[in-house]
């Protein structure tokens, strides 16, 4: 049987790790993707995206786009990629993060439905904003979901919930509470996508994606990337700024575990009934990761500023041993390594672009 999968979004950071997965085990790849010039500057091809895929210019919210695409592809599966991703910027731009998270998603599923094409599979990659601030322990144990910092207390310099302790995301365990505009598209995306797909028998499979990093991301996209920011810092001998108290936890997953992950959920993964959480199960402080990347490049020590920015989580790490037995995959690169994988590749990406070997 003739195999086609259609990426959207597919142009961008994980479409372009992944695309050289999917056009080995796929006859015909497709990646469908607006090229934004806040993550494509020159709004040209991606040198990553792998030659064997065809990239349409089009936009996931366009209804027309859809009908171009899909009045030339008969996709067996889609890889629903497309969004805005900005946590910061969603508060600023809630109307654009709202338009391509939800309407994107329910354009495309209309236009599916408009063209008698449906897929055996849609995979979504959902994002760890879902969760919010997720589930903290007290000191005897019990569970609360404090819900969002409030401005008062971010201002106050009050960075934890006192008398609580956070617990790792884990989607069988914790329920989701968005503390973002885009943490609630991202869950509303989610409703959306796997409402339409049981209704329809098509398979859904559900991601939440931890803070991906490395080899491939944007250098100049202001609104992700704290690790590509961190080392562009650096590399110019300048002191990295640590926001808070530099205790800011997250999860930094490597984008090559991340699309063996994906492609793992492609190609084998049933329906998901609670969603995969994708990470390195290690979780790193900000302060630790300024730490590694200021090493790298012998750069002066990270400073805590006391800043802050309202919807940040304080704790952001996942619990990954359903999702390894589950799906059979592990992740391979921590923190260290990928750390000083990405400072290389940026070492050689900017001199490429500067004129220098």
């Amino acid at each position: 049987m003739y195999s086609t999968v259609l990426v959207t979004g597919g142009a961008g950071f994980i479409g372009c790790a992944l695309s050289s997965h999917l056009a080995d085990n796929f006859d015909r790849v497709v990646a469908l993707d607006n090229l934004h010039p806040q993550i494509h500057a020159s709004q040209a091809r991606p040198a990553e995206l792998d030659p064997r895929v065809d990239l349409i210019v089009g936009d996931v919210c366009s209804a027309a786009d859809w009908d171009r695409v899909l009045g030339g592809v008969s996709p067996t599966v889609v890889v629903h990629l497309a969004a805005e991703t900005g946590t910061g910027q969603s508060l600023t731009e809630a109307t654009r993060h709202a338009a391509v998270n939800v309407v994107g998603t329910t354009e495309m599923l209309d236009a599916l439905v408009r063209h008698e094409n449906l897929p055996e599979k849609i995979v979504l990659t959902s994002s760890r904003a879902v969760y919010g601030e997720g589930a903290w322990v007290d000191g005897d144990g019990g569970l609360h979901y404090p819900g969002q910092r409030s401005a008062a207390m971010l201002e106050s310099g009050v960075w934890d919930f006192p008398g609580l302790r956070p617990t790792p995301f884990e989607s069988s365990q914790v329920t989701p509470a968005p503390t973002s505009v885009y943490g609630s598209t991202k869950l509303a995306q989610e409703h959306i996508l796997t409402s339409w797909c049981l209704a329809m028998g098509v398979t859904p499979v559900i991601y939440r994606l931890q803070n991906v990093y490395g080899p491939g991301q944007s250098l100049t996209n202001p609104y992700t990337g704290i690790v590509s920011f961190f080392a562009q810092r650096a590399k110019a001998k300048e002191v990295i700024p640590v926001y808070e108290d530099g205790d800011i936890v997250r999860d930094f997953v490597f984008i090559d575990d991340v699309a063996t992950a994906l492609l793992e959920g492609i190609l084998h993964s049933e329906a998901t009934e609670s969603a995969y959480d994708i990470g390195s199960g290690e979780a790193t402080s900000i302060m630790r990761l300024a730490q590694l990347i200021a090493a790298n490049y012998a750069a002066p020590a990270p400073q805590v500023n006391g800043m802050f920015r309202n919807g940040d989580v304080r704790h952001a790490s996942c619990d990954i041993s359903r999702t390894v037995k589950t799906l059979g995959w592990k992740p391979n690169v921590m923190v260290d390594e990928g750390v000083t994988r990405l400072c290389a590749w940026i070492d050689a990406r900017l001199a490429k672009t500067s004129g220098r070997s």
